[in-house]
């Protein structure tokens, strides 16, 4: 187990409108915002994009299974943010649903916005938390504490 602990900082309540993109729209808000860790929580609605369900078998590094979702699905999800190589990271996970149908996982590559998603970004001061690929995922996770460890 890794930990960090920080403070509290700003809060922001952001509309994304209908027709934007929801991962990217946040991206652009937080480097201009310059928000370098925090969490952010969302609800709204999405015409389409892509959520990875898990992998398509229990190994190491994982290969994600993709989904697309489109058409008008109710959304509810999260988002952690931490300092990046470059830029900021943001790691989404969230439920889409529509119906009786129900996906969870993490929304990557386009989640196009239907009317409006409503999203409450907290920001963390303090944090010593990095992002460095892991050796045995092969992705970007999260590290607590001094970053040189």
């Amino acid at each position: 187990m890794q930990y960090t602990e920080g403070e509290l900082g700003r809060v922001f309540q952001v509309r994304i409108d209908d027709g934007e993109d929801l991962l990217d729209t946040l991206q652009v808000f937080v480097r201009e915002k310059e928000i370098r860790c925090g969490f952010a929580q969302f609800i709204g609605a999405l015409k389409g994009g892509r959520i990875v369900t898990g992998p398509k078998e229990l190994v190491l590094p994982p290969d994600p299974s993709f989904e697309t979702y489109q058409n008008g699905w109710e959304v509810f999800g999260y988002a952690s943010i931490t300092p990046g190589p470059e830029r900021a990271h943001l790691h989404y996970h969230a439920s889409v649903g529509k119906n009786r149908e129900v996906m969870t996982g993490c929304l990557r590559e386009q989640a196009t916005v239907y009317i409006i998603v409503e999203v409450l970004i907290i920001e963390i001061l303090g944090s010593t938390v990095s992002r460095k690929r892991d050796r045995v995922t092969g992705m970007e996770l999260p590290f607590f504490g001094d970053p040189g460890k």
